[in-house]
């Protein structure tokens, strides 16, 4: 069995309902939850799933909290050189 994501016009639905209606037995409409509440979830979870395995593989680096606390307050500070009054 295969999944696929389908976008259908409000003004088609029941048409559309209609024609698969004929193949009911083999075909399944469900609506995706997850999809309702977050249109890109999928996208985001591939992303996520990405940067996690690049990560544990090395091509990605993690700062610890310490790093970037200094290295956040070192940007504040340039900052505040830079626009100050």
């Amino acid at each position: 069995m295969r999944t696929f994501t389908i976008e259908v016009k409000d003004e088609f639905i029941a048409d559309f309902i209609k024609v698969i209606d004929n193949f009911k037995e083999n075909v399944t409409i469900k609506n995706d939850k997850k999809l309702e509440i977050d249109p890109f979830f999928y996208e985001r979870q591939k992303e996520l799933q990405e940067i996690r395995k690049n990560i544990k593989n090395g091509k990605s680096k993690t700062l610890s909290l310490k790093e970037l606390e200094n290295r956040v307050d070192n940007f504040e500070k340039y900052l505040e050189s830079k626009y100050a009054d």
